[in-house]
């Protein structure tokens, strides 16, 4: 593989840095984010169903992480919560918004895959008696160095929200294949769908109220974070979630979808677009910048996040098919 230096010599420092993001908070490259801390307000989804957004934005101090949605369930026996968000302090504050809701019990966490701004909190979770549910994929990640050298940082870049107290937590039930959870008369489908955005791609559908809840296989009204992603599976991943019959789809960047089909046809689009500009050129050796100056991005630039995150995305897909080419 030639270098980073030779293949993309105008951008190296500016890659550098969201590489060190990426890292850092593995969420992608976003917009700067807002020294006002971020509100946190549960919105109602569907009959058991409720999500907070998080912001399109970089994690930091001052927002403690709150980068991406959770959402959680709520039954007549207890509450089931869809990721945690990015620090144990925004899992105290996602506890405090169902406690306005229901006063069950959270019996269950399902994380829908292994990056800090969707797990950080799981902590808080677990030292509250919930049962985490994961991926068997994860398990390698959280036995790496990348995973403890993420922390490490992060109790540098988001301190005081992460510190020397907060853990990576395991799950208490590691699946591997379609699983099927009920709780209060509730039924949960959790479907592996990766590799795709990560090795341990979860989602999760409830068919009761056609409710599907995506993880980062789906980001809404932005451009979405490839980083080291297959985007080729990616996209099987996204065919397979068109086939479900949801009527909403809580994305794990981004507002709810009530319009699923065309929200998921966009990043699709989006990911086959990169493959369509990026594999002939790393097929072909050709040169990295001359190919992303040639290709027509503009179906896809006026979405938020393209100026800062795009060439970062097919820099990456590049890089991916040129392994593929071998």
């Amino acid at each position: 593989m030639r270098t980073l230096q030779r293949l993309f010599p105008r951008t190296v420092a500016i890659a550098l840095t969201y590489l060190v993001t990426i890292f850092t908070n593995c969420t992608g490259v976003v917009q700067a984010a807002s020294d006002v801390p971020a509100a946190m307000a549960a919105q109602q989804v569907s009959a058991h169903v409720w999500y907070v957004e998080g912001l399109s934005a970089l994690g930091t101090s001052a927002n403690q992480n709150f980068i991406s949605n959770a959402a959680f369930v709520v039954t007549r026996v207890g509450v089931v919560v869809i990721d945690a968000l990015g620090s144990p302090a925004l899992a105290e504050r996602l506890m405090a918004e169902i406690r306005k809701v229901t006063n069950q019990p959270v019996t269950h966490v399902i994380v829908t895959h292994y990056h800090a701004d969707h797990v950080y909190g799981l902590q808080a979770f677990k030292d509250a008696g919930a049962r985490i549910v994961a991926h068997s994929a994860a398990k390698q990640y959280l036995e790496s160095e990348i995973a403890l050298r993420r922390l490490q940082d992060s109790r540098q870049t988001l301190a005081p929200w992460i510190d020397e107290k907060t853990r990576l937590v395991a799950a208490d039930q590691w699946i591997d294949g379609p699983t099927a959870l009920t709780v209060g008369g509730v039924r949960f489908d959790i479907r592996p769908v990766g590799p795709a955005h990560t090795p341990e791609d979860l989602v999760v559908y409830l068919p009761q109220d056609k409710a599907l809840l995506a993880g980062d296989l789906v980001f809404r009204r932005r451009i979405p974070f490839v980083g080291q992603a297959d985007s080729g599976r990616w996209i099987e991943a996204l065919d397979a979630l068109l086939r479900f019959d949801a009527s909403v789809v809580v994305p794990g960047h981004g507002p709810l979808s009530t319009t699923p089909r065309a929200d998921m046809q966009l990043t699709r689009d989006y990911l086959s677009h990169l493959r369509k500009v990026m594999g002939p050129a790393a097929r072909n050796l050709e040169p990295f910048d001359e190919a992303y100056l040639a290709a027509d991005w503009s179906r896809f630039e006026s979405l938020p996040l393209f100026g800062v995150a795009n060439r970062m995305n097919a820099y990456n897909t590049y890089l991916l098919m040129e392994r593929e080419a071998r």
